[in-house]
């Protein structure tokens, strides 16, 4: 069995507005075995159509962004066979990968920010702050 650490994710951003939002990753542990599907919950609160954002870490490695959502087709489809669906209804941007493999062993974070108009006239992404990381979720493959 392999260990897959998920970090349960405070994230909070401050909009024009001065309010003060959150995501967090509710799984504690997720037990899986390699080649099952997955699937991690994240939830976010906030008012209006947030951007969204899963992010990967490999052991000794660097953040890498997986999948975002701006707006569009709610079914995003990322890299490593990854996919999340943004359910407004339920405010939850849940990624999914229906096949899971040893390689997948990582440390799985989920984030939200803001667009902003930006100085040109065009939309303008504005990245999260991360404030604090609190206790870790574990998948076991």
């Amino acid at each position: 069995m392999l260990l897959v650490f998920i970090p349960l994710l405070g994230i909070h951003f401050v909009l024009r507005t001065a309010r003060s939002q959150s995501v967090t990753q509710p799984d504690i542990h997720i037990t899986v075995s390699e080649g099952a599907s997955l699937e991690l919950r994240c939830n976010y609160s906030y008012g209006a159509t947030p951007s969204l954002f899963w992010y990967v870490q490999s052991p000794g490695q660097g953040l890498q962004l997986l999948l975002k959502y701006f707006s569009g087709d709610s079914m995003v489809q990322g890299i490593k066979g990854f996919e999340a669906e943004f359910k407004r209804s339920q405010y939850s941007f849940n990624l999914r990968k229906p096949s899971v493999h040893w390689s997948d062993a990582a440390e799985y974070f989920c984030a939200a920010g803001a667009t902003v108009p930006g100085s040109a006239g065009g939309a303008e992404h504005k990245l999260p702050m991360l404030e604090k990381f609190s206790e870790t979720q574990c998948i076991f493959l």
